[in-house]
């Protein structure tokens, strides 16, 4: 039994409830993109970021912007393929990739601090409820 979930909702709550999540991190995450699009200094500051010459914006660009859309995107396909649960499964990963680098940080310089701990612990929930409302059976499915 998986103690993470819900563990008397039938497979189909379990279902609903995991889509219902993907289409809010798709949500989230598309917002988060578009903000950064329309203003990406005001983004940066409070992210501790200070974005200089083109090399800079270009690779904030490419996380905040390009890596969100494609969480969004991957997050609005495993809800539409519920069929296919290692799509939301591969979402987690994405999301949950990003406090695990903080956490690997926390030991060279510490842990985050203000908005950007509060989006840690928001990005760790997310995706272990995402893996806590994973469909039980075969792995690869």
């Amino acid at each position: 039994m998986n103690r993470l979930a819900v563990p008397y909702a039938s497979p189909a709550a379990r279902a609903g409830l995991r889509g219902q999540l993907l289409h809010g991190i798709a949500l989230v995450c598309s917002l988060m993109a578009l903000s950064a699009v329309l203003d990406p200094d005001r983004v940066a500051g409070p992210l501790g970021l200070f974005l200089v010459g083109v090399n800079g914006y270009s690779q904030f660009y490419a996380i905040y912007v390009g890596v969100r859309l494609a969480t969004a995107g991957l997050a609005l396909l495993a809800a539409r393929r519920g069929e296919l649960p290692i799509l939301g499964d591969i979402a987690a990963t994405f999301i949950l990739a990003q406090p695990l680098g903080r956490i690997v940080a926390a030991f060279a310089i510490g842990l985050p601090q203000g908005l950007l701990l509060v989006v840690s612990g928001i990005e760790l929930l997310a995706g272990l409820a995402l893996l806590a409302l994973r469909p039980r059976g075969s792995l690869f499915t």
